[in-house]
């Protein structure tokens, strides 16, 4: 396998980039129209939209990287023992947030990530509706693209312990998340959809995202590197980085997303 070079990944990035606009805009035709909803086995939701995003995403990745195997969301039958001999791969998630499309409240995205050694080193989440993407690979920094065509560089802020802000999930929120913010000191919470959440931590628009519930690796690996590349971190409960491809499941442990990584959380755990 041909592995991609660090030095290579600002440009990679803004190639991926054009794909995710490219998958965004296939989204959006089936957004506007009376689409049908389907069960997966495990019961979650599927649209005509994940899959069309899944098939556009895949076909013009292969055509990048022809050598670098793909792990999608809408093509997870791929085993461990094949997966974990992979030095990189792409981590796929064509329509996150498919509660949200379905709800039509326009909090839905596109992401892609390169993983390398259990770690994402490259990752673009889309907004397809505002046509607003954020990218991000290892030591280039992490960046805000807006549908006007500006690009500005992005970084957390310091957490202040009086003014807290807390991104929450639209869909998953729970009592755990509900315990967890009662703690704080009047904190505002900011209700959102899908990967949106690690994305306003990245723009230094909110402090933490506290995921008590069940989420998969693609759901969190591109928004992940965008966050790290912003200044701030992405830890299971025990303070560890969250990692990719290192067992079985594909499921997530429970996870903080923070911004300041000085500020002391723990005291509220």
């Amino acid at each position: 396998m041909n592995e991609i070079k660090h030095r290579d990944l600002e440009e990679l990035a803004s190639k991926v980039l054009n794909i995710s606009y490219i998958a965004g805009a296939k989204i959006l035709e089936i957004y506007g129209t009376s689409f049908s909803v389907d069960n997966k086995k495990d019961n979650s939701p599927v649209t005509a939209a994940d899959m069309i995003a899944h098939n556009t995403i895949c076909e013009h990745l292969t055509k990048l990287t022809p050598s670098i195997p793909i792990l999608s969301e809408e093509s997870s039958d791929v085993s461990f023992s094949d997966s974990y001999k992979w030095q990189q791969y792409w981590l796929v998630d064509p329509l996150d947030g498919t509660r949200e499309f379905i709800k039509r409240n326009d909090e839905f995205s596109v992401n892609i990530a390169l993983i390398e050694g259990h770690r994402a080193i490259l990752g673009v989440v889309l907004i397809p509706v505002t046509g607003i993407c954020y990218t991000a690979s290892v030591n280039h920094g992490a960046y805000k693209h807006h549908n006007d065509g500006d690009t500005n560089q992005i970084s957390v802020r310091k957490t202040d312990s009086n003014n807290i802000i807390v991104a929450g999930s639209r869909s998953h929120g729970n009592k755990q998340q509900n315990a967890f913010i009662q703690k704080l000191n009047n904190p505002e919470v900011l209700s959102i959809g899908s990967s949106l959440k690690f994305c306003v931590i990245a723009e230094g628009k909110a402090d933490i995202y506290p995921r008590f519930g069940s989420t998969s690796e693609w759901d969190t690996a591109a928004a992940q590197i965008i966050v790290e590349e912003a200044g701030g971190i992405v830890v299971d409960m025990n303070f560890n980085q969250l990692k990719y491809n290192t067992k079985e499941s594909i499921l997530n442990p429970e996870f903080f997303v923070i911004a300041d990584k000085q500020f002391d959380w723990q005291q509220y755990l």
